[in-house]
């Protein structure tokens, strides 16, 4: 479907880069929380949990956005009914729910320890890692699913 219309491809550059950012976000996320793991100083821990919300996490809920204009504007090998679609979809729910019912919330939970204690015990650091872990799984098996599209 690339370069069928100037809108479909503006569309696609964006979900593309919402994805890239997204994946990056996790990344760096899973990352400051495995300096938590490790057992980072106290300085370490509060420049990587600075206790504010975190908005660039929520770069996930462009891909179903665009992901949507794209199957309803484009012809029958994007359409809704292929199944690596629904799977994006799925992959999508799954995370985005994981994201905002226990992702963000142990983030918080950390920052506000750092915030107050000036450490936060490695276990807390090896939960939030598991559970970016998990989130980074579904997005892979998304991002698979998009490029093998069966």
């Amino acid at each position: 479907m690339i370069a069928t219309s100037v809108g479909y491809d503006v569309v696609l550059v964006v979900h593309i880069s919402a994805a890239v950012a997204t994946i990056v976000v996790f990344v760096t996320m899973r990352y400051a929380a495995l300096s938590v793991a490790r057992g980072a100083d106290a300085a370490t821990q509060s420049l990587r949990f600075p206790g504010r919300r975190n908005w660039a996490a929520r770069f996930l809920h462009v891909l179903p956005v665009t992901g949507l204009v794209m199957s309803l504007s484009g012809g029958s090998s994007v359409s809704l009914a292929r199944p690596w679609i629904g799977v994006g979809l799925f992959c999508y729910l799954a995370a985005a729910g994981h994201l905002e019912a226990r992702t963000l919330p142990q983030e918080r939970a950390v920052a506000e320890t750092i915030a107050r204690a000036g450490v936060e015990s490695p276990e807390r650091g090896r939960q939030l890692v598991r559970s970016i872990d998990t989130i980074l799984v579904l997005v892979a098996i998304a991002l698979l699913s998009m490029l093998i599209q069966y």
